[in-house]
């Protein structure tokens, strides 16, 4: 048997504290919107994120624009006779590529944060976005990668199992709708993470992380003023959830996975990863007083085991799917 290294330990611990930390936020998020709306919620722990991270981003700032700047023969931009032109597209595809994943993950979160708050358990949220994790592998049909056979099972298997957490006994197909958006969440954190697969080795992912933080404020900031205009007595109520679901969550949490996956190899750290949905359900049961039914509760094992051989069995060598999901 390998004996881990101190790095390896330490990157597991802090991994395992990420995922931790993640699935309460699912907690907070639904506390916070006893006092405030989904999307004042939503838009200003997405700025407190972006200020979380913004000190990490001025130290690194010489690394944030383009992660590669040389040919395979090693010239640089300036050597070259197409610079300027070089130069005009690496900016036309940062913008592109900050643009899309930014919107991408707006709509992602927001349907979360409506659905979080629509949804009788946040248990129950954990575990329905966290489908991601097996739609991944299954999204490369449509990018001529062709997923290996066991996801199509474990496709089978969370299915089943997500029956069994959303619909109850006897009352036929219907989804409640707090359901049907936490599903949206999933195709879309689905969509983010193949964005963020093909754009990270282009744009540097402190940089991204930012600019989705700094989308999601903007453009929830609209209906929060026009349609939920929440008074500074609310505000001061959801400021604890807010704070935690922001700077904890947010930043702290996007910090201990950018350190913990430079330790642990990528298998490993996305199956511990996978505890944020068993915590998910921990959080709403110490602090909400939330429980699952005996149905719902074999619907998570089901989706849980499913997500594992998903995570061992369904990558390829070197990959998981969920890697670069950064932060709830």
């Amino acid at each position: 048997m390998k004996k881990l290294k101190k790095e390896e330990i330490l990157g597991s611990l802090l991994l395992f504290v990420t995922a931790l930390i993640w699935g309460f936020a699912f907690t907070a998020q639904s506390k916070g919107m006893e006092s405030v709306g989904p999307c004042t919620f939503n838009g200003l722990r997405s700025f407190l994120a972006a200020f979380a991270l913004l000190p990490l981003l001025i130290i690194n700032r010489k690394k944030v624009f383009l992660v590669s700047g040389a040919d395979s023969q090693g010239a640089t931009d300036s050597d070259s006779p197409e610079s300027a032109e070089t130069t005009k597209k690496k900016r036309g595809l940062l913008i592109t590529g900050l643009v899309s994943i930014g919107f991408v993950f707006f709509l992602a979160s927001t349907s979360q944060q409506i659905g979080i708050g629509l949804t009788d358990n946040v248990g129950k949220a954990g575990f329905i976005t966290a489908l991601y994790i097996v739609l991944v592998p299954l999204a490369g049909i449509f990018l001529k990668k062709p997923p290996k056979w066991i996801v199509f099972l474990c496709v089978a298997g969370a299915t089943a199992g997500l029956f069994l957490l959303c619909i109850p006994k006897g009352s036929g197909l219907h989804f409640e709708s707090g359901d049907i958006l936490l599903i949206a969440c999933a195709v879309l954190f689905t969509v983010h993470i193949l964005l963020i697969n093909y754009f990270s080795h282009r744009i540097n992912g402190l940089l991204i992380a930012f600019v989705q933080f700094l989308f999601v404020g903007v453009f929830c900031a609209i209906p929060m003023f026009l349609l939920e205009k929440p008074t500074w007595g609310d505000l001061y109520k959801a400021l604890l959830p807010m704070i935690y679901a922001g700077l904890l969550s947010s930043g702290v949490g996007y910090t201990f996975q950018i350190i913990g996956q430079k330790y642990v190899e990528p298998t490993r750290a996305s199956l511990i990863m996978c505890l944020e949905s068993v915590f998910s359900v921990l959080g709403g049961w110490l602090i909400l007083h939330q429980s699952l039914s005996l149905r719902e509760g074999i619907g998570c094992v089901i989706m849980f085991v499913a997500i594992l051989v998903c995570q061992i069995f369904g990558q390829e060598p070197g990959t998981a799917a969920g890697e670069d999901h950064g932060g709830q």
